[in-house]
């Protein structure tokens, strides 16, 4: 079927050919048929690569030309959210504006309301919810990517509780949910009141096989004989694809794993390199790597890129991932040793997948077999469309025995079923505070109401969702984040309602009101443990080596901590944690007395990505502990909690404050005006502009955009120096790199 056949303006289908689409896959024309662009709920469970996404994307521009409202894009991840709003950018020439927001849980997202589609995460759509945005109303249609996510134990709750309140605030709003093959898309479709299209069919091939003794087996029956030149089963497997000319994708268990086996692999890679991608990849090496300050982990990720190969796992920071992804994409890379969070991630496809770890290790359960779901989200990467004529997706065996396992497990087993996970106390409360808060719900009667519009009460009978009510309310009324009268009504107090608009869990702003009430004066240590100490601030952990040397850190500042410490006896599982917290607090002590990368990659065996996402949190948490402290007049703190999130934000000592403000001055710069003796905006008011620009790392662009900043008008001046132009085309510093980790509204 021809994509002109559409009953849908002409413009789109024009649009869309001239990107190279104008046949329809199967998949696509099944959904097509069953009503959905009359306005019908679908639910599309395919494989990866199989067209999901066009399906969605012409029901959003059907429902936008036709005037039925605006498209909201949900997804799980800021990664793909961002790779959404590039895609979604081609219909700016139909008049069609996107949008994007993934963060500021704060803002009734003001710069987003005039978009036509609005690319959003799950939380930030539920952030958009509590704040009781009116042009949600205006939606049209919600699109839902990777729905089968409900299955999550973290994002789970988040999803099905959005959408059901999504569907009571907008009744008659379309529904399109995308998902991956699951085994009970039924239950899917039937709490969504949707139209199911099911299939296994892929535009490019898929066979799936193990690896054993010199040979792959496929599941078809097939068999390929592997050349065995190397030491490693991994190195012959990947480079007999690279000798077809494919690329490969390997995934490992864990983040050690993905710099060993890159390390391993790049001997044997490096020869399939022309010459001229040698030198792109050195050029790209050199970006990633030439900051004095880089840590170990970026050096030896630049120096394996050069021979081909690369890693990739949640501890790079944003800018080494898009270098990382970018290449791969380009064909400069050939191999990509990642962890599993990429399969769930961005699009990144190649023409062989090997699944090298199925084990994972898991806290007090020990190494377990990963679940047939997230083996096909590996194995569904293989093969790049227009590239491939197949992909290949391989796991490897140590015997016949485990051959025949992996074979009867992975290959020829459908996915698990997927479940709700909202019965838990965490999620409940969580929710049913920001209904009450909203005033979406206000008897019982009414919160009922809304959980019976989630997967959990199309799934399970209500007894355990309706004990984790009662038990919700009963915490939230003791904890005065609600009032109730005689059970009849409940009505959210003030603090209550500056809780779920912060979008922090309840325990948390009970936790901050104790403490900031419950002393005159905290240290910033004792602040920042506070805040590590909350449900919602991710932490590191410690390892064994590193447990006596936090010991004496919390023996010496025993009089900074707010929290009773756990016992210690045997290393409790609380106490193991107790000290992780301590680490995450020194951590973030590092990042505001402006350490290098370096320090703080090699002292506290983190990636930057690690420490963007744990200083991203405590900045935000440092800003809702601030207004706890307005909300119960404890004006005391607030001094000193501005303080501390500012230099949170900027990652820098305080007396460089009022330098980093501006636009273009990070860490690095601001800490070389304040050695210049420029140590305020007002010396910077009076400096003259040739002066300031002959300041290492500033050069003239800055100073003349520092003085315009200060209303300043300055005639173009020489351009910079070659010794200057190292700073100003680089990161500046960690600060950049998390500016640039921020998420923004665009």
């Amino acid at each position: 079927m021809q994509i002109k056949e559409l009953a849908i303006n002409h413009r789109i289908t024009s649009l869309l050919e001239n990107n190279g689409i104008s046949e329809l896959f199967p998949p696509q024309i099944m959904a097509f048929e069953t009503g959905v662009l009359n306005g019908k709920n679908l639910v599309l469970a395919v494989p990866t690569s199989a067209g999901k996404t066009l399906v969605a994307e012409i029901c959003m521009m059907k429902a936008i030309l036709e005037g039925r409202g605006k498209a909201l894009y949900l997804v799980p991840l800021r990664s793909l959210a961002r790779e959404k709003y590039a895609d979604f950018r081609k219909y700016d020439s139909l008049g069609i504006r996107t949008a994007m927001s993934v963060g500021d849980y704060d803002s009734p997202g003001v710069r987003i309301r005039e978009a036509d589609i609005i690319v959003l995460t799950t939380e930030r759509a539920d952030s958009l919810v509590r704040h009781k945005v009116e042009w949600l109303n205006e939606t049209g249609v919600i699109v839902v990517d990777e729905i089968h996510l409900v299955n999550d134990p973290k994002r789970g709750p988040t999803l099905e509780m959005v959408l059901a309140k999504l569907l009571k605030a907008i009744p008659n709003v379309q529904i399109v949910a995308l998902s991956a093959t699951i085994s009970n898309a039924e239950d899917i479709a039937g709490w969504l009141a949707a139209e199911l299209v099911i299939s296994d069919w892929r535009p490019i091939p898929l066979a799936e096989g193990v690896f054993l003794d010199d040979q792959i087996s496929f599941s078809s029956g097939k068999r390929k004989i592997i050349q065995r030149k190397r030491k490693e089963d991994s190195a012959d497997i990947v480079c007999d694809i690279l000798d077809e000319g494919g690329q490969a994708l390997v995934f490992v268990s864990n983040r050690k794993s993905t710099v060993a086996v890159a390390r391993r692999l790049a001997p044997s890679v490096k020869p399939y390199l022309k010459q001229d991608t040698q030198e792109r990849l050195a050029a790209i090496a050199k970006r990633i790597a030439r900051k004095p300050s880089a840590p170990e982990a970026s050096k030896n990720l630049g120096r394996l890129m050069m021979s081909g190969v690369a890693f990739h796992h949640a501890g790079l920071d944003n800018t080494e991932r898009a270098f990382v992804e970018d290449s791969f994409k380009q064909n400069l890379l050939k191999v990509v040793v990642a962890t599993p969070t990429l399969a769930a991630g961005i699009n990144l496809p190649a023409r062989r997948v090997l699944i090298r770890d199925y084990r994972r290790f898991e806290q007090g359960r020990g190494s377990l077999p990963i679940p047939i779901l997230e083996y096909k989200q590996m194995a569904g990467r293989a093969g790049r469309p227009k590239y491939d004529q197949y992909g290949e997706a391989i796991l490897i065996a140590r015997s016949e025995q485990e051959q025949n396992f992996l074979t009867e497990r992975y290959l020829l087993s459908d996915p698990e079923m997927i479940t709700s996970k909202l019965a838990s106390p965490e999620a409940v409360r969580f929710h049913v505070l920001s209904s009450i808060a909203t005033e979406m719900t206000q008897t019982r009667s009414e919160i009922d109401d809304l959980v019976g519009k989630t997967f959990f009460s199309y799934q399970f009978e209500r007894e355990e969702i309706d004990f984790h009510i009662s038990s919700a309310l009963s915490y939230l009324e003791e904890g005065e984040l609600i009032q109730t009268d005689n059970d009849k009504s409940y009505k959210a107090t003030l603090l209550g309602k500056r809780t779920s608009r912060l979008y922090i869990d309840p325990s948390t702003t009970i936790l901050f009101r104790d403490a900031l009430t419950g002393t005159k004066s905290i240290s910033q240590l004792g602040m920042l443990h506070l805040i590590c100490h909350s449900i919602d601030q991710p932490t590191t952990y410690v390892s064994r080596a590193e447990i006596e040397d936090y010991e004496f850190f919390v023996d010496d500042h025993i009089s900074d901590f707010l929290v009773d410490f756990p016992d210690s006896w045997e290393l409790s599982e609380n106490y193991a944690e107790f000290l992780s917290e301590v680490k995450t607090a020194r951590l973030l002590i590092y990042w505001i007395s402006e350490k290098s990368e370096i320090d703080m990659t090699e002292d506290f065996g983190v990636g930057m990505g690690d420490i963007h996402r744990y200083v991203q949190s405590a900045e935000w948490l440092t800003y809702a502990a601030s207004e706890i402290a307005k909300t119960m007049n404890v004006k005391h703190h607030l001094a000193d909690l501005h303080t501390l999130y500012l230099q949170m934000k900027y990652g820098v000592k305080e007396d460089i404050l009022d330098l980093v403000g501006l636009r273009g001055i990070g860490r690095v710069r601001g800490r070389m005006l304040s050695s210049h003796g420029l140590k305020t905006v007002a010396d910077l008011y009076h400096v003259a502009v040739e002066e300031l620009a002959r300041i290492p790392t500033i050069g003239t662009s800055v100073a003349e955009s520092v003085k315009r900043q200060l209303g300043i008008e300055i005639k173009l001046q020489d351009q910079e120096t070659e010794d200057n132009e190292y700073v100003d085309d680089s990161l500046d510093s960690i600060q950049t790199l998390l500016e640039d980790f921020e998420p923004k509204d665009f």
